[in-house]
C-alpha cells in the first residue's frame, strides 16, 4: 500500500513540474513576455497618465512643539558608565 502511495505521489509532484514547464515554454507565454518587455514604458505611460493629481490641503497643519525639550531637564545624573568600572 505504501508503494501505491508514494508511486502516486511521485506521479503528481513529476506531472506538476512537466505542466509547468510546458506551461512556461509554451510559445504563447514567451510572445506575452517579449510583448511587455520590449512595450513597458508604454505601458507605464499609458498607466501614469490616467491619474489624477490631487490638490495640496496640507498647509500649516503639522505645528512643531518644543514643550517636550522642556520636560526632560532632570538633576539625576547618568550612571551608565559607572556600571562599566570596575573597583
Amino acid at each position: 500500500m505504501k508503494k501505491v502511495i508514494k508511486f502516486f505521489f511521485l506521479l503528481s509532484v513529476f506531472s506538476f513540474f512537466l505542466i509547468t514547464y510546458k506551461f512556461y515554454s509554451s510559445n504563447k507565454n514567451i510572445e506575452a513576455k517579449d510583448f511587455n518587455r520590449n512595450n513597458i514604458n508604454d505601458i507605464i505611460n499609458k498607466k501614469i497618465s490616467n491619474l489624477p493629481i490631487l490638490e495640496n490641503d496640507t498647509n500649516n497643519v503639522i505645528e512643531f512643539n518644543d514643550g517636550f525639550s522642556n520636560e526632560i531637564n532632570n538633576d539625576k545624573p547618568r550612571s551608565f558608565w559607572n556600571l562599566l568600572k570596575s573597583e
